[in-house]
């Protein structure tokens, strides 16, 4: 009988893994499948244009994988159960239960609203397809002089204010920030960020916490009135509590705590990437939701699980930031150098070249994604008689 690998989520962390597992694995001993309710992979990192208006079209999962031998199953997951290695699934089809010997988990996050009452009725977010082509319909229909506020002074939530100020110079743009904003940048980065700001007309409340948000406007905790036919909320993700409630260690954030080798600690048949992992970086610190942690995160997962099959020593992927890559619109962009314990070194890149860099870096990820054959090696590694899901050594 063949090893049944399930991959939950198919987008940056799930994709990437699907594709080297079925590169690296010979089909004759292992069947894959990935679960994921979209048809399409979603690039999360460009849902702000989408929402701005901007022309993006997103690659159908059954193209990516065509050729590769992974089954795509469209569904949600509506639950785990890794004492019976189950995972309970419902689509157009109907519901339907899958089994699994080895499960990836890499469901990702969705936006956090920490309870603030009005943002799960009135705010919109960007963390997926269905909430980003929301809001790109409610600014469709705001008129000149129309209002929106950013709620978050964080990349999604600089990204998007300067992406909506660029594409939209008719509406009146805001961003409410919890601290100074860009606080963690240099010196010289931060100088770059505000003069994008002023250069695009966004108005920053900084030290301003929201606390409600109504139809029209959203108040402060000082209980001042901020005007705002459309607010977005971009303070936080959350993971799905589906992990914790399957009875999978979790974290108190519900993202599942695994070992250095993506490895949940209390399932050893079930391994996390991306958003929904509790890993520890290279500095001892957990590892931020972000799409370089799912490349991280996926690309040791991958490893463990392919080494573990085939009998092979487990070796350790690099879980290390160099850097932030703000997108200020379509022509600017920062880069900002980190040193091992994320502080921003004193070395930035702005401009142009910082967002053709940008640029390149979402293309190139795309670009692999719908290309998970490319460099498939003509021999793929047969599994050990018996694999070994407990225990092979670690690489130091």
């Amino acid at each position: 009988m063949k090893h049944r690998i399930v991959v939950l989520g198919a987008g940056y962390a799930g994709a990437f893994a699907a594709g080297n597992l079925a590169r690296r694995l010979s089909p004759a001993d292992t069947e894959i499948t990935v679960v994921n309710a979209e048809p399409v992979f979603v690039e999360r990192m460009r849902l702000h244009q989408l929402a701005a208006g901007q022309a993006l079209t997103f690659r159908e999962l059954a193209d990516v994988f065509a050729g590769t031998e992974v089954r795509l199953r469209l569904a949600r997951v509506t639950g785990v159960d890794p004492e019976r290695r189950t995972v309970a699934v419902a689509g157009e089809d109907g519901a339907d239960e899958l089994v699994y010997d080895t499960l990836l988990y890499a469901l990702g996050s969705s936006v956090a609203h920490h309870g603030v009452p009005g943002t799960a009725e009135y705010a919109f977010d960007v963390t997926g397809l269905s909430s980003a082509l929301r809001l790109r319909e409610r600014l469709a229909g705001l008129g000149e002089g129309g209002t929106v506020l950013i709620v978050g002074e964080g990349l999604t939530g600089i990204e998007a204010a300067t992406e909506f100020a660029e594409s939209r110079p008719d509406l009146s743009v805001a961003l409410a920030a919890r601290g100074e904003l860009g606080a963690w940048l240099s010196p010289k980065a931060r100088r770059h960020l505000r003069q994008a700001f002023n250069r695009l007309g966004i108005t920053v409340h900084e030290h301003t916490g929201i606390e409600a948000v109504e139809p029209t406007r959203a108040i402060a905790a000082d209980g001042t009135s901020i005007p705002a036919d459309v607010t977005v909320w971009s303070a936080g993700f959350a993971v799905h509590p589906i992990a914790a409630a399957g009875g999978l260690e979790v974290a108190g954030t519900g993202q599942i705590v695994v070992d250095r080798t993506m490895r949940s600690v209390s399932h050893p048949d079930v391994y996390a990437a991306g958003d929904c992992a509790y890993a520890i970086g290279e500095n001892g610190r957990p590892l931020p939701m972000s799409c370089a942690t799912a490349g991280f995160t996926n690309m040791q997962a991958t490893a463990a699980i392919i080494a573990r099959l085939t009998g092979s020593e487990v070796p350790t992927t690099a879980l290390k930031y160099h850097g932030n890559h703000i997108s200020l619109g379509r022509r600017d962009a920062i880069f900002q150098m980190v040193d091992g314990d994320a502080r921003s070194k004193s070395w930035y890149l702005g401009g142009r070249i910082a967002a053709r860099l940008k640029t390149g870096v979402l293309t190139t990820a795309g670009w692999g994604i719908a290309h998970p054959t490319f460099g498939m090696p003509k021999r793929k590694r047969r599994l050990a008689a018996t694999p070994d899901q407990a225990g092979v050594r670690v690489a130091a």
